[in-house]
């Protein structure tokens, strides 16, 4: 069996880079990057940040172009490719991207955020039907009658 997913939740590092290649398809190359944080044997916080190039094709990439921007969480979902490429200098060399197939906002640099799914078909996920923002969140108020919790309070 063999499996090549990839699953991301990072924070952009630059505005994504929306192109049309010579036979019209929509592309977008986004730089996130991620953080890892432990604790060493010494008892010191440590901190490792790693940075990753994805590559989004079609709505998907055109969605991303327009909406997301530096600076902005993100999820993304796919799967690893390594290209071959000759640079400017003449050598060749080599890059591994993710290219994605699914993205989900997240939050807007010093904004709450939003968590809207988009995949290659440009559809929202069937989890997330409605709006975080618009939709009201029922709650429980325990203090109208301490240590009782009625059956018609519950929100399930």
């Amino acid at each position: 069996m063999n499996l090549n997913k990839v699953i991301l939740i990072g924070r952009l590092t630059r505005d994504p880079e929306l192109r049309t290649t010579p036979s019209g398809q929509t592309v977008t190359s986004i730089s996130i990057a991620t953080n890892n944080f432990w604790t060493d044997k010494s008892g010191q916080k440590q901190e490792r940040t790693e940075f990753h190039n994805i590559v989004l094709w079609g709505k998907t990439a055109e969605v991303a172009g327009q909406y997301l921007v530096k600076g902005q969480e993100a999820y993304f979902e796919g799967r690893l490719q390594t290209r071959a490429y000759t640079g400017k200098d003449g050598v060749e060399r080599r890059v591994t991207e993710i290219i994605a197939d699914n993205m989900q906002f997240g939050s807007k640099p010093g904004a709450g955020g939003g968590n809207t799914n988009y995949n290659q078909n440009n559809k929202p996920a069937d989890n997330n039907r409605h709006s975080p923002a618009t939709e009201k969140i029922p709650t429980i108020n325990l203090d109208e009658e301490p240590g009782e919790i009625r059956l018609e309070d519950i929100p399930f």
